[in-house]
């Protein structure tokens, strides 16, 4: 007999289901968010250099130190603060490690975490793997702003950690230094940590400003950030991240590290400690990068059923149909692959309990211009009769 495992309710995720949606009936694939061009063909080159060079063999524990060296810097030099490479930089296999390997040292059987609904997919699993209980706080749309009294209130004497994702993946919105301030003001005096995913910060559209929990005095000493080379290097296969926290949780997280992944792709980490130093302030740029990609959807489908809410950071936007059909989102995704060739994913499944209603998709905008706008042009030559009755 087969066990019940322990994520018994857990299937395959949206993200491999409308991309296998996609690639099977040829549909624009809008949902999963990776990139459809290439990266910097140099990345390759320096992969290429550094195992003729021997960097084939375990990277320490850590991280290559070259790289967690490039990593301080420019982190400290973003927020204006001291990282210690040897002791505050974790290298992990892709953001999602660093996420997994934070929560099972950060959270214990019995105790809590908050999240902030629609969340990242990969929380609430870890979570309940390290024998811990998910408590969700959700985001109100349109506008996706937390609402501190709510959060205040599921706050209690088994909450070891919450988590916050900033820009937000699904709902594109971002916390701002007010938020962080009130953040810090309803953990003062709690045995409580924080886990930023932060893997969208270079992302922040429209002249803002990311806020971190590094450049917050008083968070930064109960936090550990999260990051992603793939994200920024627009390649998702590279599965490279990186974690940053004060040495005591940097400690806790490396128990878990070293027994999970214990050590990245050496080859890789030296190459991107090569391109970093030859590509100094590398991220900046990536905002306007990603501006007009978001702007070209944002025009094409202006003025039509699908009302886009513009998004304040990530490579995400959410499309608003409820002018098109009343059928709940899931049921239009899977629908819209086949009748309009475009793969998108649906809000309410990044939700533990979704609004009453919720009639809103996630676009990726990480494409070529061409993919793009094919998939505004399929979503505009789709017709749906409106607000169908009962």
């Amino acid at each position: 007999m087969i066990p019940p495992g322990k994520l018994p309710d857990v299937g395959t995720t949206v993200f491999t289901v409308m991309s296998r949606r996609a690639a099977e009936t040829g549909a624009v694939n809008l949902g999963q968010g990776f990139p459809d061009y290439p990266c910097d063909p140099q990345l390759g080159a320096y992969v290429a250099a550094a195992m003729a060079s021997g960097h084939v063999q375990y990277a320490p524990m850590a991280g290559v130190v070259a790289l967690r060296e490039r990593i301080a810097s420019e982190l400290g030099a973003r927020h204006r603060i001291e990282i210690d490479p040897e002791h505050e930089v974790t290298v992990t296999a892709g953001a999602t490690e660093g996420l997994f390997s934070s929560i099972q040292a950060l959270v214990g059987p019995g105790e809590e975490a908050i999240v902030l609904d629609p969340c990242y997919d990969s929380y609430d699993p870890a979570v309940r793997l390290a024998g811990g209980r998910c408590v969700h706080v959700p985001l109100e749309p349109p506008h996706f702003r937390p609402d501190w009294a709510r959060i205040a209130s599921a706050v209690n004497e088994r909450t070891r950690l919450v988590i916050i994702n900033t820009p937000q993946n699904p709902a594109c919105s971002c916390l701002s230094a007010g938020d962080l301030d009130e953040l810090a003001r309803l953990l003062r005096g709690r045995d409580c940590h924080v886990l930023a995913d932060e893997v969208y910060e270079r992302i922040v559209f429209d002249g803002a400003t990311h806020a971190s929990v590094l450049g917050h005095a008083e968070l930064r000493a109960r936090s550990i950030a999260v990051y992603s080379f793939g994200k920024s290097l627009h390649a998702t296969g590279l599965r490279v991240g990186y974690a940053v926290g004060p040495a005591l949780l940097t400690a806790e997280l490396r128990k878990v590290h070293q027994f999970n992944t214990f050590a990245i792709n050496t080859p890789m980490q030296q190459a991107l400690a090569d391109w970093l130093a030859a590509h100094p302030g590398f991220g900046d740029g990536l905002a306007g990068f990603f501006a007009p990609r978001r702007d070209l959807l944002l025009d094409a489908l202006a003025g039509s059923g699908w009302r886009l809410l513009r998004p304040a950071g990530s490579y995400f936007l959410l499309a608003d149909y409820s002018a098109l059909s009343d059928e709940d989102d899931v049921a239009l995704a899977a629908r819209l692959v086949d009748e309009a060739g475009v793969a998108t994913i649906p809000l309410s499944v990044f939700y533990c309990e979704p609004p009453a209603g919720m009639r809103l998709l996630r676009l990726c905008f990480a494409k070529r211009e061409q993919t793009l706008a094919e998939g505004a042009r399929r979503l505009l030559a789709w017709r749906q009769p409106a607000r169908r009755g009962p």
